[in-house]
């Protein structure tokens, strides 16, 4: 088979499903992935003949996709804030808005007292905020925690394939009373859809994503802002920063929140589609 016949195959399979823009991505990554060829060779070489086995590995592909998989899953990896990061059903595939909370964070990063700057990430998932941030404080210790030891497998993972150093540890947020050291950052994008919302998600998330990385129940949304807050209070530096990825819906609610525990300086920060989407406050 050909680059062309098999693109109009994979156009064809899954057309009806995705989006044009959304098909034509699709099959430029997993082209990157399966033929090593960038959309630049794709386009110069439409009559250049494939391997039976890459066929396959399309095909397969296309049975995935056609039952709502992420393609990050389908390849294992992902980009994110400019680095790769390996992902699985073990870890939330990273969002947009979250480097967007990256990047607050590094621009706020200059402001703290010169020395060694300790920063902790709660629920890192892929590792991806501790990762982004350790590759550019590189005069921080970076620390990240999470309750899944398959997350901080391929966390782990991540710090290695982006040659950074971090101290990964287990740990039930909810269960937490103590910390091993003061931080003069905390951030955390722990679990905030609440299960009204879920009529709301794609059915690759519903389907895919691991759910206890992603819904709180409606009675009490936020549980973990609530727990995390605590601990933020005893093993914050004074004048320490605590950063949240929020649910849009419940900005108010968590600034309230802050403010009852004493929190100062609290900001909410919209994403680049004007949602709140982000919080900081002062301890």
């Amino acid at each position: 088979m050909k680059i062309t016949e098999l693109k109009n195959h994979f156009k064809n399979s899954i057309s009806e499903l995705y989006p044009a823009e959304e098909v034509l991505s699709f099959f430029n990554i997993l082209s990157e992935e399966y033929l090593k060829l960038s959309r630049l060779e794709i386009a110069l070489n439409p009559q250049r003949k494939i391997s039976e086995n890459a066929v396959e590995k399309f095909q397969q592909a296309i049975l995935r996709l056609k039952n709502h998989e992420p393609i990050q899953y389908i390849v294992g990896e992902t980009e994110f804030f400019g680095l790769p990061f390996i992902v699985n059903r073990h870890t939330l595939i990273p969002r947009p808005e979250t480097e967007e909370l990256v990047a607050w964070i590094l621009n706020e990063a200059s402001m703290l007292k010169r020395g060694a700057k300790m920063y902790l990430d709660i629920g890192t998932g892929t590792g991806c905020i501790a990762i982004s941030l350790a590759k550019n404080l590189l005069d921080s210790q970076v620390s990240a925690l999470d309750i899944s030891e398959e997350a901080l497998i391929v966390a782990r993972k991540n710090a290695e394939r982006n040659k950074v150093t971090i101290d990964f540890f287990q740990r039930d947020i909810l269960t937490t009373e103590a910390l091993p050291k003061q931080y003069d950052v905390i951030v955390s994008n722990p679990p905030y859809v609440r299960e009204l919302e879920k009529k709301q998600m794609q059915e690759n998330v519903l389907k895919y994503e691991p759910e206890r990385a992603l819904y709180v129940s409606d009675a009490d949304p936020l549980l973990f802002y609530k727990a995390i807050v605590k601990l933020a209070k005893n093993y914050l530096k004074p004048n320490g920063k605590l950063f949240f990825e929020i649910n849009e819906y419940l900005s108010e609610e968590l600034s309230e929140l802050l403010l009852t525990e004493g929190a100062k300086n609290i900001k909410v920060k919209k994403d680049i589609f004007g949602k709140d989407r982000m919080i900081k406050c002062v301890f």
